[in-house]
Protein backbone atom coordinates (compact mmCIF):
# COMPACT_ATOMS: atom_id res chain seq x y z
CA UNK A 1 0.00 0.00 0.00
CA UNK A 2 1.35 3.45 -0.95
CA UNK A 3 1.61 5.89 1.57
CA UNK A 4 -1.64 8.40 1.57
CA UNK A 5 -0.40 12.06 0.46
CA UNK A 6 -2.26 15.38 0.86
CA UNK A 7 -0.98 18.02 -1.63
CA UNK A 8 -2.17 20.53 0.97
CA UNK A 9 -0.01 19.09 3.64
CA UNK A 10 3.08 20.04 1.40
CA UNK A 11 1.60 23.82 0.83
CA UNK A 12 0.99 24.91 4.36
CA UNK A 13 3.16 23.20 6.18
CA UNK A 14 5.57 25.81 6.35
CA UNK A 15 3.28 28.68 6.77
CA UNK A 16 2.04 26.81 9.95
CA UNK A 17 5.30 26.00 11.48
CA UNK A 18 6.19 29.91 11.86
CA UNK A 19 3.22 30.00 13.71
CA UNK A 20 2.64 27.21 15.87
CA UNK A 21 7.32 27.04 16.72
CA UNK A 22 6.93 29.74 19.09
CA UNK A 23 3.49 28.37 20.69
CA UNK A 24 5.07 25.41 21.01
CA UNK A 25 7.90 26.30 22.37
CA UNK A 26 7.48 25.61 26.20
CA UNK A 27 5.13 22.82 25.67
CA UNK A 28 5.31 19.14 26.52
CA UNK A 29 2.79 16.75 24.97
CA UNK A 30 0.68 17.53 22.00
CA UNK A 31 -2.42 15.53 20.80
CA UNK A 32 -3.07 16.35 16.95
CA UNK A 33 -7.18 15.38 16.52
CA UNK A 34 -7.54 14.36 13.07
CA UNK A 35 -3.92 13.34 11.72
CA UNK A 36 -5.46 12.27 8.64
CA UNK A 37 -2.37 10.89 6.83
CA UNK A 38 0.21 11.88 8.86
CA UNK A 39 2.59 14.64 7.13
CA UNK A 40 1.77 17.18 9.40
CA UNK A 41 2.93 15.15 12.25
CA UNK A 42 6.19 14.04 10.65
CA UNK A 43 6.72 17.39 9.35
CA UNK A 44 6.38 18.79 13.00
CA UNK A 45 7.33 16.54 15.40
CA UNK A 46 11.03 16.50 13.05
CA UNK A 47 11.45 20.32 13.79
CA UNK A 48 10.15 19.93 17.38
CA UNK A 49 11.92 17.14 19.06
CA UNK A 50 11.21 18.81 22.37
CA UNK A 51 7.55 18.17 22.03
CA UNK A 52 5.86 14.37 22.01
CA UNK A 53 3.47 14.70 19.29
CA UNK A 54 0.80 12.17 19.89
CA UNK A 55 -1.86 11.46 16.57
CA UNK A 56 -4.87 10.34 16.58
CA UNK A 57 -7.88 9.50 14.37
CA UNK A 58 -10.59 7.33 13.67
CA UNK A 59 -9.13 3.45 12.86
CA UNK A 60 -9.49 3.45 9.12
CA UNK A 61 -6.82 6.28 9.38
CA UNK A 62 -4.12 3.87 11.16
CA UNK A 63 -2.29 2.38 8.72
CA UNK A 64 -1.39 5.31 6.97
CA UNK A 65 -0.42 7.44 9.87
CA UNK A 66 2.00 4.09 10.68
CA UNK A 67 3.54 4.38 6.99
CA UNK A 68 4.62 8.15 7.67
CA UNK A 69 5.71 7.69 11.38
CA UNK A 70 7.45 4.22 10.26
CA UNK A 71 9.54 5.85 7.61
CA UNK A 72 10.13 9.04 10.01
CA UNK A 73 11.85 7.16 12.90
CA UNK A 74 11.35 9.92 14.89
CA UNK A 75 11.97 9.63 19.24
CA UNK A 76 8.84 11.94 19.52
CA UNK A 77 6.17 10.21 17.63
CA UNK A 78 4.12 7.43 19.66
CA UNK A 79 1.92 5.10 17.90
CA UNK A 80 -1.38 6.82 16.93
CA UNK A 81 -4.20 6.91 19.12
CA UNK A 82 -7.91 5.72 18.04
CA UNK A 83 -10.58 8.58 18.49
CA UNK A 84 -13.77 9.57 17.40
CA UNK A 85 -14.55 13.10 19.22
CA UNK A 86 -17.83 12.03 20.15
CA UNK A 87 -17.03 8.92 21.73
CA UNK A 88 -16.62 8.78 25.33
CA UNK A 89 -13.14 6.45 25.01
CA UNK A 90 -10.64 9.88 25.83
CA UNK A 91 -6.80 9.62 26.76
CA UNK A 92 -7.07 9.75 30.49
CA UNK A 93 -3.57 11.73 30.19
CA UNK A 94 -3.14 15.34 30.23
CA UNK A 95 -1.66 17.61 27.32
CA UNK A 96 -0.45 21.32 27.35
CA UNK A 97 -1.35 21.22 23.74
CA UNK A 98 -3.43 20.60 21.56
CA UNK A 99 -3.42 21.00 17.31
CA UNK A 100 -6.26 19.83 14.88
CA UNK A 101 -5.88 21.46 10.74
CA UNK A 102 -8.47 21.18 8.80
CA UNK A 103 -11.09 19.17 10.80
CA UNK A 104 -13.79 21.18 11.97
CA UNK A 105 -15.30 21.91 8.90
CA UNK A 106 -15.30 18.23 7.88
CA UNK A 107 -16.92 17.29 11.17
CA UNK A 108 -20.60 17.87 12.15
CA UNK A 109 -20.96 20.59 14.39
CA UNK A 110 -21.91 18.18 17.60
CA UNK A 111 -18.85 16.76 16.57
CA UNK A 112 -17.00 19.96 16.98
CA UNK A 113 -18.98 20.53 20.63
CA UNK A 114 -17.82 17.67 21.43
CA UNK A 115 -14.16 17.70 20.39
CA UNK A 116 -14.05 21.24 22.16
CA UNK A 117 -15.72 20.25 25.62
CA UNK A 118 -13.52 16.96 25.48
CA UNK A 119 -10.14 18.66 25.60
CA UNK A 120 -11.41 20.94 28.56
CA UNK A 121 -11.28 17.93 30.67
CA UNK A 122 -7.51 16.40 29.26
CA UNK A 123 -6.24 20.18 29.86
CA UNK A 124 -4.74 22.27 32.61
CA UNK A 125 -4.03 25.63 33.37
CA UNK A 126 -1.65 27.33 30.33
CA UNK A 127 -2.58 24.61 27.90
CA UNK A 128 -2.59 26.23 24.16
CA UNK A 129 -5.65 25.09 21.97
CA UNK A 130 -4.64 25.62 18.14
CA UNK A 131 -7.08 25.16 15.19
CA UNK A 132 -5.88 25.81 11.48
CA UNK A 133 -8.56 25.95 8.42
CA UNK A 134 -11.15 28.28 7.11
CA UNK A 135 -13.57 30.26 9.45
CA UNK A 136 -16.56 32.72 8.97
CA UNK A 137 -16.56 36.14 10.46
CA UNK A 138 -19.95 37.56 11.52
CA UNK A 139 -21.67 35.00 9.58
CA UNK A 140 -19.99 35.77 6.44
CA UNK A 141 -17.47 33.96 3.87
CA UNK A 142 -14.01 35.93 3.58
CA UNK A 143 -13.72 35.10 -0.02
CA UNK A 144 -15.39 33.56 -2.63
CA UNK A 145 -13.10 30.92 -3.14
CA UNK A 146 -14.32 29.49 0.50
CA UNK A 147 -17.92 30.00 -0.25
CA UNK A 148 -17.58 27.77 -3.26
CA UNK A 149 -15.08 25.33 -1.07
CA UNK A 150 -18.58 25.47 1.66
CA UNK A 151 -20.78 24.95 -1.10
CA UNK A 152 -18.81 21.72 -1.61
CA UNK A 153 -18.60 20.46 1.90
CA UNK A 154 -22.75 20.81 2.22
CA UNK A 155 -22.88 18.34 -1.20
CA UNK A 156 -20.70 15.87 -0.36
CA UNK A 157 -22.27 15.88 3.80
CA UNK A 158 -24.68 18.24 4.95
CA UNK A 159 -23.26 18.18 8.25
CA UNK A 160 -19.79 19.68 7.58
CA UNK A 161 -18.89 22.92 6.22
CA UNK A 162 -17.12 26.15 7.58
CA UNK A 163 -17.75 27.17 11.13
CA UNK A 164 -18.78 30.67 12.18
CA UNK A 165 -15.39 32.04 14.25
CA UNK A 166 -18.14 33.37 16.81
CA UNK A 167 -19.14 30.15 17.43
CA UNK A 168 -16.27 27.91 18.06
CA UNK A 169 -15.05 31.00 20.10
CA UNK A 170 -18.04 30.97 22.39
CA UNK A 171 -17.38 26.97 22.79
CA UNK A 172 -13.72 27.45 23.90
CA UNK A 173 -14.51 30.18 26.17
CA UNK A 174 -17.16 27.60 27.78
CA UNK A 175 -14.24 25.00 28.15
CA UNK A 176 -11.72 27.72 29.72
CA UNK A 177 -9.81 28.94 27.50
CA UNK A 178 -9.17 32.31 26.15
CA UNK A 179 -8.10 33.71 22.37
CA UNK A 180 -4.85 34.40 22.56
CA UNK A 181 -3.99 35.08 18.80
CA UNK A 182 -6.18 34.98 15.55
CA UNK A 183 -3.94 34.90 12.71
CA UNK A 184 -4.47 35.87 8.88
CA UNK A 185 -3.00 32.59 6.74
CA UNK A 186 -2.42 32.37 3.11
CA UNK A 187 -5.22 30.63 1.05
CA UNK A 188 -8.11 32.33 3.04
CA UNK A 189 -6.96 30.08 6.09
CA UNK A 190 -6.56 31.20 9.86
CA UNK A 191 -5.24 29.65 12.70
CA UNK A 192 -6.92 30.46 16.19
CA UNK A 193 -4.76 29.88 19.30
CA UNK A 194 -6.33 29.62 22.87
CA UNK A 195 -4.65 29.31 26.20
CA UNK A 196 -6.53 27.56 28.76
CA UNK A 197 -7.14 30.12 32.34
CA UNK A 198 -6.32 29.41 35.81
CA UNK A 199 -8.92 27.44 37.68
CA UNK A 200 -9.93 25.27 34.26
Amino acid sequence: MNKPYSESCDQNRDPIFDIIQPLLANKKHLLEIGSGTGQHAVYFAKKLPHLTWQCSDQQEYHQGINQWLDEAKLDNTPAPMALNVSDDKWPSAYFDAIFSANSVHIMSWQNVIDFINNIGKITSSGSILILYGPFNYNGQYTSESNARFDTWLKERNPDSGIRDYEAVNALAEQAGFSLKEDYAMPANNRILAWVKRQNH
